[in-house]
Parts: structure tokens; C-alpha cells; sequence
């Protein structure tokens, strides 16, 4: 199996958007506003209402964007977003049995850990890169400090990661970051503020972009 997943666009932008619950609807009318801004991959949490069909319906009409699924935590789960046509997989935890099907297939999977353990264990089962989450607990410095022996990992902080510390989690070594609710702000998305949000996303966008 291979999917679509495009590395190239999430090393131009390596912020993974997380949505959960968010209507198709909304996330249509959003769009727009993320891609101008210059960010190239989405996360639907599998545990939102539709996930399958968003993922489905995203993928289908946005060929130039990583459309991908999360809060994968069983085979089921894994296989019904695969189906649907996901590019990528993000899980909350690392479990060795999705981990193994997608290094069989060929799935990029971005696995959450947290212990130094678990995130090299995540690394040597085939992680595209190791979600730390939660990483708002530790912040930037447990990136630094995990990657002085573990060099070789990429890590993906998510959770915690807003536009006043992101670029600490660059310069602390990660490859990404994944951002939920701090990237899509649901004050302007409730009112339609997209004008807002879109100097939102932007001024996120443009923090990576100087700091790489």
C-alpha cells in the first residue's frame, strides 16, 4: 500500500493542523485562509463526528495538501482511516500493532510517546518521526534534553505549542510540531473571523519560516 503523503510539503511547512469535531462545512470555508498562509497538512482526529467522510471528501478535493488521520489507537481505527483514503497516521500512544501494519504498508505514522523509552522504542518500530505529547508539561527543554543522546530521532512535539514558544521547539531541534486549538482558535472560527484567523495562521507561518 502506499498513500498519497507527500513529504516535501510538510518539510516546507512542518506543522501538522490537528481538528477534531470541526463540520466538513467549517473546515471547507477555513481552508482557504490555512493554505494561503502556507501550511500543507491536516489532521482529522478520528474521534470527531464523520471523520471518515472528512478525510475522504478532503483528500479527494485537496490533492495539494497531506489530509491525514489521528487519534488512531487500534487496527480498526486504522483501517477505516486508510480506507478513507488518510495519508498519514498520528497516534495519542504507541501501539505495536498499528505501528507494525503501517511499516508493512508503507504508512507514515507519526506515534505518540512521552518517556525516553517509549519515544526510541516508537523510533525503532518505523515512527516517521515520534509525537511527544503531552509536550506542554515539559516544553521545549525535554526536546533538547531527549535528543542530546538521542540524536538521530526526529520528533514532533504536539500540545502546548502556540505562536509564543514555537520556535523554541525548532531551536530545541524538533522537526515539526503539531497544533490544535492554538493554531485554529475557536473564538474567530465560532464568529467566522477568518480575516483574523488567517493573520493568525499567518503570523504562526511566518515565525517558522524566519526561524529555518
Amino acid at each position: 500500500m502506499t498513500t498519497n503523503y507527500k513529504a516535501e510539503l510538510f518539510e516546507k511547512m512542518p506543522v501538522v493542523g490537528i481538528l477534531r469535531n470541526i463540520s466538513l462545512e467549517v473546515i471547507q470555508e477555513i481552508l482557504p485562509y490555512y493554505k494561503k498562509a502556507g501550511f500543507t497538512t491536516l489532521e482529522i482526529t478520528m474521534n470527531s463526528a464523520n471523520a471518515a467522510t472528512i478525510i475522504q471528501t478532503l483528500s479527494n478535493e485537496h490533492t495539494d495538501m497531506n489530509i491525514g488521520a489521528g487519534t488512531v489507537c487500534t487496527l480498526d481505527d486504522l483501517k477505516e482511516a486508510l480506507a478513507a483514503g488518510a495519508s498519514f497516521i498520528v497516534t495519542p500512544i504507541m501501539d505495536v500493532e498499528v505501528m507494525r501494519y503501517c511499516k508493512e504498508n508503507n504508512v507514515p505514522i507519526f506515534p505518540g510517546a512521552f518517556t525516553p523509552l517509549e519515544i526510541y522504542t516508537a523510533n525503532k518500530l518505523g515512527a516517521t518521526a515520534v509525537k511527544i505529547f503531552p509536550a506542554t508539561q515539559l516544553g521545549a527543554g525535554y526536546v533538547k534534553d531527549v535528543l542530546a543522546p538521542l540524536n538521530t530521532i526526529k520528533l514532533l512535539p504536539t500540545g502546548g505549542v502556540d505562536v509564543n514558544n514555537i520556535q523554541s521547539f525548532f531551536q530545541a531541534g524538533a522537526v515539526g510540531v503539531g497544533m490544535g486549538g492554538s493554531l485554529f482558535d475557536k473564538k474567530w472560527i465560532d464568529s467566522k473571523d477568518y480575516d483574523s484567523l488567517y493573520e493568525h495562521f499567518k503570523a504562526i507561518s511566518d515565525k517558522i519560516t524566519a526561524i529555518r
